[in-house]
């Protein structure tokens, strides 16, 4: 109700309510309609808090609370779990580390907010490093610290090649300099040590293992599905039960999964044309956030989002790598992405439209001189 907001117009609006338009038409048509129906929430409540969101958090002190619920919310998971995970001495277990009931129980889901979280959590700290006292200092620290600690004990293997995704691009621009060699050398063997030797097993028989073959035959079959219905798919949140009607075969486990693939997951479940809208989502999120990247470049008043804004692509790449192991299309990872950069980029461009009307505001008293022949 306050009188300072204003609708956020956005191009990632558009993309999402064509995505939403073809849920809902794959739902009618699905292979079980009232499994669509029952799932509709799973998507349509976080367009509504994505909306919410771009058009409250309007201003950058806004954004600064938000970030620091954000980052309160989810440090308190990295925080209890690394602890858990320090006082069984940081051992393997086959569940890894499990969250609280809902989005992050599963040990795969966490370890990708934890993915999300850690760059975002550098980036505030190394923005206000110079204004904290010790303590301070010492917990914005622990929070990237206890995140890839969390990683690390989740037992996913997925989220920890995300991981070193991650710390090889951020490191990409000046990887051949001989402090960072170092610094990256002594980083990778502090991680790898501090990985149980089991979890290493687990790398070294990955692709032969009986859970590999399983994603493999879920992967595999769902581009099948996709190429038998490419319009609309075999239904949203279908991919199960019509995996356990016409794949039985190639189920290892008791009962049929998702697919633990985000593109497999979208494009079976809805067609090509929701693949496509699905993917140019990703995609210009990666462009506009080089983009507002470039526009708060060398300005001290964007220092804040300047910073926030650098590691938002890295967050980014860590949600779709691990994501190519793990069914998470409609948690809140890419939505809760989407609408701090659109929080991001209308702040900024607020700020630069404000600057160019007084820019251009001539005074009233202004008289030109005029000079006497």
């Amino acid at each position: 109700m306050d009188k300072s907001v204003r609708w956020v117009a956005a191009k990632f609006n558009v993309w999402l309510v064509l995505f939403f338009s073809l849920i809902l038409i794959s739902s009618i048509f699905a292979y079980s309609p009232s499994i669509s129906y029952n799932n509709l929430e799973n998507f349509y409540s976080w367009l509504i808090i994505y909306f919410l969101i771009i058009n409250i958090v309007n201003t950058e002190k806004r954004l600064f609370i938000f970030l620091c619920i954000f980052f309160i919310a989810s440090f308190k998971l990295s925080l209890s779990l690394s602890i858990t995970w320090a006082q069984r001495g940081f051992s393997f277990t086959g569940w890894g580390l499990m969250g609280p009931p809902g989005f992050f129980q599963n040990s795969g889901e966490l370890s990708i907010q934890m993915l999300v979280f850690w760059p975002m959590a550098w980036a505030f700290f190394k923005g206000l490093k110079s204004n904290l006292n010790k303590i301070q200092y010492f917990i914005l620290l622990l929070m990237p610290v206890t995140a890839i600690m969390v990683i690390l004990g989740a037992s996913s293997r997925g989220a920890q090649l995300a991981l070193l995704v991650q710390l090889i691009l951020l490191n990409a621009s000046s990887i051949f300099r001989p402090k960072i060699i170092v610094s990256c050398i002594i980083a990778f063997t502090i991680l790898w040590t501090l990985l149980p030797q089991e979890q290493k097993d687990r790398f070294q028989i990955a692709g032969d293992d009986q859970t590999s073959i399983q994603r493999l035959l879920y992967w595999e079959n769902g581009v099948e599905m996709l190429n038998d219905h490419p319009g609309l798919g075999v239904g949203y949140f279908n991919y199960i039960p019509y995996y356990e009607r016409f794949y039985r075969e190639d189920i290892l486990y008791g009962r049929a999964q998702l697919p633990h693939n985000i593109f497999v997951q979208v494009g079976a479940d809805l067609g090509y044309p929701a693949l496509i809208i699905y993917v140019i989502l990703i995609l210009y999120a990666a462009y506009k956030t080089y983009y507002i990247r470039k526009l708060t470049l060398h300005e001290e008043k964007y220092e804040f989002i300047g910073n926030i804004v650098r590691y938002l692509n890295i967050s980014l790449i860590g949600f779709v790598v691990a994501g190519q192991f793990v069914s998470v299309v409609y948690y809140p990872f890419l939505w809760i992405h989407l609408a701090f950069l659109v929080c991001c980029q209308n702040i900024v461009s607020k700020s630069n439209n404000i600057n160019e009307k007084k820019s251009l505001r001539v005074p009233l008293k202004f008289k030109p001189k005029t000079s006497r022949v």
